[in-house]
């Protein structure tokens, strides 16, 4: 009912939409002069762009500069499942590029797609052979492919750092830690050739019992059956997926809004003022941000519940209780995958010391092996993109890989 509802609404709104779009066309096309038919042009501009969207935008990278040299680049889906794609940024080979450390980043399943890493991606395709998890939006997956749970979700890693194949380094940022953690611990467990030859946890949440955060606090406050009746429906028609449980991505996004209120009041302010007043530029520069935050992903209910049992509530991977097909997963069981922890000292998602916390699981890797960093004065999205991220953060983060690979 909740889905329906959703859709409903967004049917009644559709006319009011579109003629707010053809109004906003057609003021740019005539440039009012005055004030007012300013104020109005800039009002429709910004109620015609800021909408939300289900469909994964585009990467749009085309090339990256490599050295001295634009090379370009060709996206390649190298393996497809039913729940996500692993995600190939291949560099065109008659650039004559020469061999790069190759890295698998792993985007979170929740709530948006994995282009809100572009900048992450972006950067790291200077010096590295880049693949990504390309999760697929649940309500566009037939009901036919079955469930989606943890256990699928760290399979699903396990599968695609084989396929990257022996030498992968994996990059993991925020949701998706522990069950990166858990497919290293598996696979160091096997003695498998592709084990990851480096882990980088970037604001995950290894252990939430320490320094809980608001987040941390609204998962464990009520039992998991009341996230169930409450937050879950099933996908309406025409949708592939119809029928199919999902944790939508609206009340994702909901959530996420309702957390910096502000903040994003203050934004859309600014950008109608940018747009009074004709600064294009700085008005698109937001605009690009929210073209990519409003983009939802719904999530398979399986996976977000029981996320929200083992790891916010259960607390599963740091107990040693945590398992995957009736195994115990075992941190301690990697020993020759090197480990490095990033935190933003500003966290409110997922606060300092929750990821650290692996440090300590992966009691066997060598204490040469192992790297912290604690950037000040970012919060949770400033860990992976922005001018920290590109000037401190990501450095660090290569020259570790670089001394392993």
């Amino acid at each position: 009912m909740l889905y329906s509802a959703y859709e409903l609404q967004c049917e009644l709104l559709s006319p009011l939409r579109v003629l707010v779009q053809d109004l906003d066309a057609a003021l740019r096309w005539v440039r009012p002069q005055r004030p007012v038919l300013r104020q109005i042009a800039a009002v429709c501009e910004l109620l015609a762009q800021l909408r939300l969207t289900h469909h994964r935008p585009a990467f749009g990278i085309d090339e990256v500069v490599v050295g001295t040299q634009r090379v370009p680049i060709i996206e390649d889906a190298v393996l497809k499942l039913p729940f996500g794609t692993l995600l190939h940024f291949r560099k065109d080979p008659a650039a004559s590029v020469a061999a790069q450390p190759p890295l698998l980043l792993v985007a979170p399943l929740s709530g948006h797609f994995a282009t809100l890493l572009r900048e992450t991606v972006r950067t790291m395709l200077q010096d590295h052979d880049v693949y990504i998890t390309d999760w697929h939006n649940a309500r566009d997956v037939s009901v036919r492919h079955g469930d989606f749970g943890l256990d699928d979700h760290i399979g699903y890693l396990m599968r695609y750092i084989a396929t990257v194949g022996a030498g992968c380094h994996v990059v993991a940022v925020c949701q998706p830690c522990v069950a990166a953690l858990a497919a290293a611990a598996l696979l160091a467990e096997d003695d498998h050739p592709a084990q990851p030859r480096s882990l980088t946890l970037m604001a995950g949440p290894v252990d939430c019992r320490v320094n809980p955060t608001d987040v941390n606090r609204l998962a464990s406050s009520k039992p998991i059956a009341w996230f169930e009746r409450n937050l879950i429906s099933r996908v309406p028609p025409p949708h592939a997926g119809f029928l199919r449980r999902v944790y939508p991505g609206f009340l994702q996004l909901s959530a996420f809004m309702s957390m910096n209120p502000e903040r994003h009041r203050q934004s859309f302010r600014q950008m109608l003022e940018h747009l009074q007043e004709g600064r294009a530029e700085q008005a698109r520069h937001i605009q690009d941000f929210y073209d990519e935050y409003l983009a939802v992903n719904d999530l398979p209910a399986e996976f977000y519940l029981e996320t929200v049992e083992k790891v916010f509530q259960a607390h599963a991977l740091a107990l040693g209780k945590l398992t995957w097909s009736w195994r115990t997963v075992d941190p301690a069981a990697i020993r020759r995958t090197a480990l490095m922890t990033v935190e933003g000292e500003r966290d409110d998602i997922c606060a300092v010391g929750q990821t650290v916390a692996a440090q300590e699981l992966c009691r066997s890797v060598r204490p040469y092996r192992k790297t912290h960093h604690v950037q000040t004065g970012v919060g949770h999205y400033g860990v992976f993109s922005g001018r920290k991220w590109n000037e401190q953060i990501y450095p660090r983060v290569r020259d570790m890989i670089y001394s392993t690979a």
